[in-house]
């Protein structure tokens, strides 16, 4: 029943690599961000500059699915380039990444500043020791930090100017403006145990796009496709299939 080209989007310090047991189910095409791999720097580095440079290496009508630094630029994607994106999936994403005044459901600003001054001291040990948050509190929580720790590196090691980049994005992203934008059908992939991206911003997110819906797995943390894959490939074929 899929037809749409998948594509799907790699987070912050990662690659498309991260995406290979997901893909062995529902393949699809796996491209790294600006910055990674060999793909060149874009400048400024915002999730709107990163969706306006992978926009024309993708299919028309691409099924897109991002998973959190990767959900923002695929929501930018569809928001601002419509043709591209027939179907979004944003997983463990957050229109706007750091806790504000008007916007409660981030992470607090001094974590993010934390690892952004760590990073210019050892920025491979900061690297993982980000990846570590990422399954915090969920199942599986050590089988999902050794996989991330292990494929970090597979593609090369990226380099510090794009990390720092890319936390510069997080600290600034306010997407809020581009959901009201977005037309095509929405899932919400959320886990409940998500400390990066709290559930309250899911919710947000399945509420104020105009067509979408939430699913929320109640034991897993920010990488639902590595702690409960049985669980996210078939919310991504009934979603794909639908």
């Amino acid at each position: 029943m899929i037809e749409a080209p998948l594509v799907y989007l790699h987070g912050w310090g990662l690659h498309g690599g991260i995406w290979r047991e997901t893909g062995q189910h529902l393949a699809g095409l796996t491209p790294d961000l600006p910055g990674y791999g060999n793909v060149a720097m874009v400048s400024p580095y915002s999730a709107e500059s990163l969706a306006d440079a992978l926009a024309p290496t993708l299919p028309d009508g691409s099924a897109v699915c991002g998973w959190s630094l990767g959900g923002m630029v695929a929501l930018a994607l569809a928001a601002r380039h419509p043709g591209k994106v027939s179907r979004l999936i944003l997983v463990a994403t957050n229109p706007v990444f750091v806790r504000r005044a008007d916007w409660p459901h981030g992470l607090a600003p001094e974590v993010l500043a934390e690892f952004a001054l760590a990073l210019g001291q050892d920025y491979r040990a900061t690297l993982l020791r980000f990846l570590s948050l990422q399954a915090r509190g969920g199942d599986q929580a050590r089988a999902v930090i050794e996989r991330l720790r292990e494929r970090v590196f597979l593609r090369g090691e990226p380099a510090a100017e794009t990390l720092a980049a890319g936390l510069q994005l997080l600290r600034d992203v306010d997407l809020r403006y581009a959901v009201a934008q977005v037309q095509c059908p929405v899932l919400v992939m959320h886990g409940a145990y998500d400390g990066l991206c709290p559930l309250p911003a899911g919710r947000w997110l399945a509420t104020h796009l105009p067509d979408a819906r939430l699913a929320l797995h109640e034991r897993a943390a920010h990488a639902p496709f590595l702690s409960h894959p049985d669980w996210f490939v078939a919310e991504m074929r009934s979603f794909l299939d639908a």
